[in-house]
């Protein structure tokens, strides 16, 4: 038969970590009622620790299985009194905060622990390049056609010169065909996109 402690409440307000807890007439034996009558008792709470090393999807996965095993209600305790962090005399992390206080995080609802962790991890990245490639998603595209065109373009300022020479009567007219069948065969083998086809 447990012992009924009357300064229950004095050891609570002196030693955090102790709480009262009342055990209910008859909840280890209704028919014989059993114990006759309430009775208040001294617990101490228990802490789950970890290092600062501990990676923070272990403590989230930690925190959760705490949630899991002690939420039930027991003879000593309503249901989801147990984990909690009011009475932790020690930081609490961030993620055994929001594992025990809030809901579980959205990916995890319908994926299994690692699938959810790593696209959560993922999130930061992809936020990363997105803040990265939305400046380069204004530049790249100018400076795409810019290359494209140089590399067509350079073989223009060629096709110029000899067109100046045809006029000025320069050079030989057999040497002018040659280089122009030279530059024809040169340009047929530039490797143009489509969308910039037309400034061949």
């Amino acid at each position: 038969v447990p012992m009924e402690l009357s300064q229950a409440d004095a050891y609570t307000r002196r030693f955090p970590f102790f709480r009262t807890v009342t055990l209910p007439r008859g909840v280890a034996n209704l028919a014989g009622d059993v114990p006759p009558h309430d009775v208040t008792l001294l617990a101490a709470t228990t802490s789950l620790l970890t290092r600062e090393q501990t990676h923070p999807a272990l403590r989230q996965l930690f925190a959760q299985a705490a949630q899991g095993i002690h939420s039930r209600a027991g003879w000593l305790n309503g249901a989801r009194e147990f984990p909690n962090t009011r009475t932790s005399e020690l930081p609490v992390s961030p993620e055994g905060d929001r594992a025990i206080n809030g809901t579980p995080p959205f990916w995890q609802r319908y994926l299994p622990f690692w699938a959810s962790n790593v696209i959560q991890r993922m999130w930061l990245v992809i936020g990363g390049l997105i803040v990265l490639l939305l400046p380069l998603s204004r530049v790249v595209p100018p400076l795409y056609t810019y290359r494209v065109r140089q590399r067509v373009f350079r073989w223009y300022a060629r096709l110029r010169d000899i067109e100046a020479r045809a006029e000025h009567g320069d050079a030989p007219r057999e040497e002018l065909l040659d280089e122009l069948d030279e530059l024809d065969r040169v340009a047929h083998r530039i490797a143009v996109p489509l969308a910039h086809a037309d400034e061949l």
